[in-house]
């Protein structure tokens, strides 16, 4: 599965294009504000339905549209072909619609996993340096695009949290619907709860491996899932916190609260949170090793599909050897198709020439793309 042309339409700051691109490495120039993050993203909404930025739908019509449209079209593992159709609609109309080959969908998550992504970005750094909420997020993509029961398990528990902390907020709200709530709470989070206990397992290994070919091997590197299931059924923790819930107005406990630890060995004084003791280079290093982990434990889990590969202005805040470790890395057998932005042309040019295989080469100028 690869993306051989995308059209787009008044998407940001791309009035209009029509491009075709590589199977294998396609690589895209331009300075800094000009666009090249704006391609990346209209083929991951097109993957996801939504931006990798997690920005207001709207914010994706280019001002003065008052819709934007994109169109991919995909040559499957299968040998067939699929178009991916999305629009989407600003003021009165505010909404978005996906089709695939030319047939709507009736639930925009029954498009989730069909065309597996993966993006690095420079905003990878909120999942260091930001909250949970971040890092949870990375979680549910990831197993979203893997797991369907996943997906759908997430949902019903996010509605039924939103339906709990209405409840919550009532004065004197009812014991008994507080019960059906709970009940409905404890049977989805257990699944969500041991996809993700599993996934930071598989995690753990893979980011450490990568993260040595990255950088030479200087240091050691973990992630650990923490989460309150790890030490009571849900059951308990709702039934706890239940005085302290009314109070708050709100579910303090739950899998809507995990977090994962993400840590580096120091100097022999044992693990620490990357955010306080890691450089800018080093947390690069985890961001990206982290994301090449991804990229594996989806084409095993999308049944050896390669997702595509998204990898934005990766080559900031690396040396020369940790590029070029990276792109020997992502240019195996085991990658699928690759989109590379750099705001300097000659260096990307340089470095991809080393790796060497088939390659396009695009210039992003005020929203304005050409084939170089």
């Amino acid at each position: 599965m690869f993306l051989s042309r995308i059209l787009i339409t008044d998407f940001k700051n791309i009035a209009e294009a029509d491009l075709n691109f590589s199977p294998s490495l396609n690589c895209i120039s331009g300075a800094n504000g000009s666009g090249k993050t704006n391609i990346l993203d209209a083929v991951y909404f097109l993957s996801m339905s939504k931006s990798f930025f997690n920005f207001q739908d709207s914010f994706s019509i280019r001002h003065g549209a008052d819709s934007a449209a994109l169109a991919g079209y995909y040559p499957m593992d299968d040998g067939t072909i699929s178009k991916i159709g999305l629009a989407v609609y600003g003021g009165s109309r505010e909404g978005k619609t996906l089709k695939c080959n030319d047939k709507a969908y009736k639930r925009l998550s029954d498009h989730i996993g069909l065309l597996p992504i993966v993006m690095v970005s420079p905003s990878d750094s909120n999942l260091i340096n930001l909250s949970a909420e971040e890092r949870r997020r990375f979680l549910n993509s990831l197993l979203s695009q893997m797991d369907r029961l996943y997906l759908e398990k997430a949902q019903r528990y996010n509605k039924t949290l939103a339906q709990r902390n209405r409840l919550l907020k009532d004065e004197n709200p009812s014991g008994e619907l507080l019960g059906v709530l709970d009940a409905q709470l404890c049977e989805n989070a257990v699944y969500i709860f041991e996809a993700r206990q599993k996934l930071c397992s598989l995690l753990q290994d893979r980011v450490q491996e990568h993260y040595c070919c990255l950088s030479g091997g200087k240091e050691k590197v973990r992630l650990v899932y923490q989460s309150e299931l790890q030490k009571h059924p849900l059951e308990e923790i709702l039934e706890k916190n239940l005085e302290r819930d009314r109070i708050m107005g709100f579910t303090t406990g739950g899998v809507h609260r995990d977090d994962i630890a993400f840590e580096m060995e120091t100097g022999g004084e044992g693990f620490h949170l990357l955010k306080r003791c890691a450089s800018q280079g080093q947390q690069k290093c985890f961001q990206i090793a982290l994301k090449v982990a991804q990229y594996g434990i989806m084409k095993e889990g999308c049944k050896g599909t390669k997702p595509i590969l998204l990898l934005d202005d990766v080559f900031d805040k690396l040396d020369m050897a940790r590029v070029e470790n990276l792109l020997q890395m992502v240019s195996g057998e085991d990658f699928g198709q690759i989109f590379i932005t750099d705001s300097n042309k000659v260096r990307m040019d340089a470095l991809v020439e080393k790796v060497g295989g088939s390659c396009r080469n695009f210039e992003v100028s005020q929203g304005k793309i050409s084939e170089l």
